[in-house]
C-alpha cells in the first residue's frame, strides 16, 4: 500500500501544530564551546496556501478558531448531517437551527416540486445564518445520475455513472473531458437549486452481476477506468463550487449483499482490496477530493466483524496510507448494516469520522453525541478536529461558489452535458 506524501501539507502541519521556536526557547550554548545563535524560526505559512482537499491554510485556521468557541451542543450539531421525514421547509429549518446541525441530506421523500426544493434549501440556509454561522450549511443530495437521482423530474437527468467509464474507454482524453463537464454542469445545477454538496461520484469498482448494490452506479469493472472517471468527476465538481463526496471507501463494488439491509462481509485480501478497490480513491485524493464517504462493510482482512464506518483501522488506511486529510463522512447511519449497532454515532466519531450522515433519529443522535462529549466518551479534541474540517470545507465551498457564478442558461448547459455524455458512452 502506497504512502501519500505532499511536501506542502507536511510543512503546514508542522507549522500549525509545532509552532515557531523563539530565541528564548533555544538551548543554552555549550559551557566549553563557542556561543551559538538560536536556530532560525520556521517561515510562516502563507494563509492563502491551498491544502490538498480544497480549503486554504487560513480557512482551516479560521475554522479551528470558530469551533474552539462552540458549546458542546453546537459541536455535536456540527458533526451531524440530519435526516428529515417530511416536506415542510419551516419544520426542517427549525430542526437545523435548534440543534445546530451541520446540515441536512435531502432525499426524494422530502421533495414535492422545484419551487418547494428552492424554498427548503433557502429556509435551511437562513436557519444556519440565524444560528450565528456566516458559512453555508451542508445541503446534500444523492444525484449520481441513473436511478440514484433524488431530484428526478426537477434536475436534469444524466445517465448512470457507468456511462462515464464507457466514454473514457471509447475515447480516453476526450471521454475524461466529457465526464468532467457532466460533473461540472451537475454541480452548477445543484447550486442553482440551493445545494452545497453532492453525494457523488461513486468510486466503487463493480464485479458485475454478482454485485447487487452498485452495478451501473460504478464507472467500470476495470479499476484503471474507474479511477480515471472518478478523478474527472471530482475535477468537474470542484470547478463548479459544490462539495463532492467520493464513495464508498474502501470500495463496495465487490460486496455481494446490500448494506442498506444487512452488514455485507467482504472476504477480499488486503492485496485484493489494494489492487481492485483502492485505485479510484487514490486518484480522487490526488485530484483534491474534499470528502470521502465510508462504507458499511465487514472487511475481514482489515477489521473483521466491525462495519468499516465504525472501524479505526479503516480510517487509518484512508488517512495514513492514502494521505487523505479532508472530511470523512459515514454512509447513512440509518442503514441496516449499522442501525442496530451500539451508539453508532459515538463509535464512528471515535473511529475517525468527521460527519455523521442521516442517523435514524437526528434529534436523539444530537442528544447522545452531546452527552458523550460532556461525559468524556468522545474527547473535545477529537470532535473539534472533526468539526473544524467540516467548517473549513464549507468556507471553501462558499469561496469557490462566489468565484464561479451559476450561469443564466444552466439548464441548457446541463442538458447539453447529459446529451454529450450519453453520446460519448453509447
Amino acid at each position: 500500500m502506497r504512502t501519500h506524501r505532499a511536501a506542502t501539507v507536511l510543512t503546514v502541519v508542522a507549522f500549525l501544530f509545532a509552532g515557531c521556536t523563539s530565541q528564548a526557547e533555544a538551548p543554552d550554548a555549550p559551557v566549553n564551546g563557542p556561543a551559538t545563535s538560536s536556530a532560525p524560526s520556521e517561515t510562516p505559512v502563507d494563509p492563502a496556501t491551498p491544502l490538498g482537499w480544497g480549503p486554504t491554510v487560513g480557512e482551516l485556521d479560521e475554522a479551528r478558531a470558530l469551533v474552539a468557541d462552540m458549546s458542546s451542543e453546537q459541536l455535536a450539531g456540527q458533526v451531524i448531517v440530519g435526516r428529515y421525514l417530511g416536506t415542510d421547509p419551516a419544520e426542517v429549518a427549525t430542526m437545523l437551527r435548534e440543534h445546530h446541525l451541520a446540515g441536512i441530506s435531502i432525499t426524494n421523500g422530502n421533495i414535492v416540486d422545484e419551487a418547494q426544493v428552492r424554498e427548503m434549501t433557502a429556509a435551511l440556509t437562513q436557519a444556519s445564518l440565524d444560528d450565528g454561522r456566516d458559512y453555508p450549511p451542508v445541503l446534500g443530495v444523492d444525484q449520481e445520475g441513473g436511478y440514484v437521482s433524488h431530484l428526478r423530474g426537477i434536475a436534469t437527468e444524466f445517465p448512470a455513472f457507468d456511462a462515464a467509464g464507457e466514454a473514457i474507454e471509447a475515447d480516453g482524453p476526450s471521454g475524461r473531458e466529457v465526464v468532467r463537464r457532466a460533473a461540472y454542469a451537475t454541480g452548477l445545477e445543484l447550486r442553482d437549486l440551493g445545494f452545497t454538496w453532492v453525494f457523488a461520484p461513486v468510486a466503487d469498482v463493480t464485479i458485475g452481476a454478482a454485485d447487487p448494490t452498485i452495478g451501473t452506479r460504478s464507472a467500470s469493472e476495470d479499476p484503471a477506468i474507474a479511477a480515471k472517471a472518478t478523478a474527472a468527476a471530482v475535477r468537474g465538481f470542484d470547478a463548479s463550487g459544490v462539495v463532492s463526496t467520493v464513495k464508498h471507501f474502501p470500495g463496495h463494488g465487490a460486496a455481494t449483499s446490500d448494506s442498506h439491509d444487512t452488514l455485507p462481509v467482504l472476504e477480499s485480501s488486503l492485496a485484493e482490496i489494494e489492487a481492485h478497490d483502492l485505485p479510484p480513491f487514490e486518484a480522487a485524493i490526488d485530484t483534491h477530493a474534499p470528502a470521502v464517504m465510508l462504507s458499511h462493510l465487514d472487511l475481514t482482512a482489515i477489521a473483521p466483524g466491525v462495519p468499516a464506518s465504525l472501524a479505526p483501522e479503516v480510517y487509518r488506511m484512508l488517512r495514513e496510507d492514502l494521505g487523505f486529510e479532508g472530511v470523512a463522512i459515514t454512509d447513512s447511519l440509518g442503514m441496516g448494516a449499522v442501525a442496530s449497532s451500539f451508539k453508532p454515532a459515538v463509535a464512528a466519531l471515535n473511529a475517525g469520522a468527521d460527519l455523521l450522515l442521516m442517523p435514524v433519529d437526528t434529534v436523539e443522535t444530537h442528544r447522545v453525541v452531546t452527552k458523550a462529549l460532556e461525559a468524556g466518551e468522545i474527547s473535545r479534541e477529537r470532535i473539534e478536529e472533526a468539526a473544524a474540517r467540516v467548517v473549513a470545507v464549507q468556507l471553501w465551498q462558499q469561496r469557490a461558489a462566489a468565484q464561479e457564478p451559476v450561469p443564466a442558461d444552466v439548464s441548457t448547459l446541463t442538458q447539453d452535458a447529459a446529451a454529450a455524455l450519453s453520446a460519448a458512452a453509447y
